[in-house]
C-alpha cells in the first residue's frame, strides 16, 4: 500500500512552493495630506509564474486605502522595497495595516500594523 501511494506520487508534476509574502519593514511619511509608504517584502519568487505581485494600505476595518501593483518577479533581489505615495489617510487614523499578495496563493493572512502618530 504505501509502494502503490508513492508511485502515484510520483507521477504527479511537482509544483514548487512558495512562502506567504512577508512584509519585512514599512517606513510611512506625510507629506501634507497624504502619505507615502515604503514597503519592504520578501517572498520566495521563482519567476512569473509565482511571484509577490502587490501590496495593500487597509484601515482597521479592511477597507483599502491603497493599493501597489508589483509587475514583476523579484527572484534576484530579496527582500525588495516599492514606494505608494499620495494614500489619503482619515484625520482619525492613527494606525494602518500592510498585507502582501503573491501571483498563486493570493493575499497573505498576515498583516503588518503601522502605527501613524
Amino acid at each position: 500500500m504505501m509502494h502503490r501511494i508513492l508511485t502515484v506520487c510520483a507521477l504527479v508534476p511537482c509544483v514548487a512552493l512558495a512562502d506567504p509574502p512577508d512584509v519585512v519593514e514599512v517606513r510611512a511619511a506625510q507629506t501634507g495630506a497624504t502619505w507615502r509608504f515604503d514597503v519592504t517584502v520578501l517572498h520566495s519568487d521563482t519567476g512569473w509564474d509565482h511571484y509577490a505581485d502587490g501590496w495593500e494600505v487597509l484601515d482597521a476595518n479592511g477597507n483599502r486605502l491603497g493599493f501597489r501593483e508589483l509587475l514583476h518577479p523579484h527572484e534576484t533581489e530579496q527582500p525588495f522595497t516599492r514606494s505608494l505615495s499620495g494614500v489619503a489617510i482619515p484625520p482619525e487614523l492613527d494606525s494602518v495595516q500592510i498585507r502582501a499578495r503573491c501571483s498563486v496563493d493570493g493575499w497573505s493572512t498576515e498583516t503588518t500594523t503601522v502605527e501613524l502618530r
